[in-house]
């Protein structure tokens, strides 16, 4: 079993300024392991160069100010609950770096940069996030965002993201610790109608051809109640044996590795699926399977293999809390890996998705979760077992913009979320829409896969295979 987090060493006191993390969050903080750190990375590449002073007063200014989680540090005492308290030395020097790529500044070398900055932990003695300005030498940049999961999820971290950018930042009002529900709605009676429709575009995003149109997060709601009073889910969902040891469940090395697909069009992949009867998430995650077995054939040798996906629970169509917090829950899709050929995969991909929007299983899930934070350390150390033993990789569907965007005055070009692992898992691979495309992202273990750009040049052979694109992306 991996040594636990390093906890902070800031002594804990009585202080005004103090919040009591909620016990998602505080299951996040506690998954922390020294070759696997619970931190959401996020590359947005940017088509120019932003001014470097400009980019950390805008940090300030939008996030730093508006969310208060960015500027406190977590106290993590032994024996009592974690908490987020203001931190006095707050500088955002500290949290926004500079950093340029050694000649010739291509893809190569910014998947290397990033590979080497996800990988350490991040100080618990400082607000839990960073942000690096990487300077590319083809007069292009982009931007490393790393935040720690006990912040927030992938889905309100990609929306306060996108409330930071040019066209997001006049809609979203400064809202105050722990107001987020419909006081916040009424402020927004106050914005501007124009605004009101930039606003709408940003929240919404999250909605269109992602993994959230398996149910509306409301359903689950409703459904949360009756399922974890259904012994016969949760008794599947404890008793369902640990994948297969693959290649994707080993050791880990602690030592990351990225890689990316060129981005695809949701418009051909659509049409692609309506010709096939299947929806865009069935194409993308078939390919996925079909990549996957391509490039790790000579490991796996079952049939299937589980993936675990996040599954958002947040309302869509409110702002995003001031506080942010965790609100998904996980499902296990099983992912047909064996010899069988596209049709066919993608046959059963549609109807095991079909079944996931009639299940109980993610509200279960999300009960769990939150069990993690409550107990002690070493019940949390099984119940995080629990999921990692039944899995062997992370996928995030997570749909961003319709329409382009930009920051500090410079257009946004594209955008890739990773979700953390957790225990023993080692890939966790990101699918992003935006501005009409999609691109997927694929973070590794060097223990897992040493190079990862096998992995995303099998994906976009298999995708561009199932849009009748043999070539390459379209």
């Amino acid at each position: 079993m991996q040594p636990r987090r390093r906890r902070s060493i800031i002594e804990p006191m009585a202080s005004p300024t103090r919040h009591a993390m909620p016990a998602a969050d505080a299951a996040w903080l506690h998954m922390d392991r020294p070759t696997n750190p619970m931190v959401v990375n996020s590359l947005v590449e940017l088509a120019g160069v932003p001014d470097y002073d400009l980019v950390a007063e805008l940090l300030e200014e939008r996030l730093a100010r508006r969310f208060p989680r960015f500027r406190q540090r977590v106290v993590d005492p032994v024996g009592r609950r974690p908490a987020f308290e203001e931190d006095p030395s707050f500088e955002i020097s500290n949290h926004v770096h500079r950093r340029a790529l050694p000649e010739p500044g291509g893809e190569e070398e910014l998947r290397a940069l990033v590979a080497d900055l996800i990988a350490p932990p991040l100080d618990p003695n400082r607000p839990l996030w960073h942000a690096y300005l990487i300077e590319r030498g083809d007069g292009r940049a982009a931007l490393l965002w790393r935040i720690h999961h006990c912040i927030a999820d992938g889905i309100a971290l990609s929306r306060v993201l996108l409330s930071i950018t040019d066209e997001g930042e006049a809609t979203v009002d400064s809202p105050r610790e722990g107001d987020g529900g419909p006081g916040a709605l009424r402020r927004l009676a106050d914005v501007p109608g124009e605004a009101i429709s930039a606003g709408r575009k940003l929240g919404s995003a999250v909605v269109h051809e992602g993994m959230e149109t398996l149910a509306h997060p409301d359903h689950l709601r409703d459904l949360a109640g009756a399922a974890l009073r259904d012994a016969s889910t949760a008794a599947k969902l404890l008793a369902s044996p640990a994948d297969e040891q693959t290649s994707l469940r080993t050791s880990l090395s602690g030592a990351r590795r990225v890689a990316w697909t060129a981005p695809f069009s949701l418009a051909v992949v659509k049409e692609a699926g309506h010709r096939r009867r299947v929806t865009i998430n069935d194409m993308l995650v078939s390919a996925l399977a079909a990549a996957l077995r391509e490039t790790l054939a000579s490991s796996i040798h079952s049939d299937e293999i589980h993936a675990m996906v996040p599954f958002n629970l947040r309302s869509l169509d409110e702002p995003v809390p001031a506080e942010l917090g965790n609100d998904f829950a996980l499902i296990l899709l099983e992912l047909p890996v064996g010899e069988i050929g596209p049709a066919e995969r993608l046959r059963e991909v549609n109807s095991r998705m079909e079944a996931i929007k009639h299940s109980h299983e993610a509200p279960i899930a999300y009960g769990l979760v939150g069990a993690i934070g409550l107990t002690p350390p070493w019940l949390e150390d099984r119940l995080i077992g629990f999921f990692t033993d039944k899995a062997s990789l992370v996928v995030t569907n997570v749909p961003g913009p319709r329409e382009r965007l930009g920051f500090a005055g410079v257009p946004v070009e594209r955008v890739l979320v990773w979700a953390p692992c957790s225990g023993s898992l080692g890939m966790t691979v990101s699918i992003f829409s935006y501005a009409g495309e999609v691109t997927v992202g694929f973070m590794v273990d060097t223990a897992v896969l040493a190079d990862p750009e096998s992995l995303a040049r099998a994906y976009e052979r298999e995708l561009s295979l199932l849009c009748g694109h043999p070539r390459g992306p379209g």
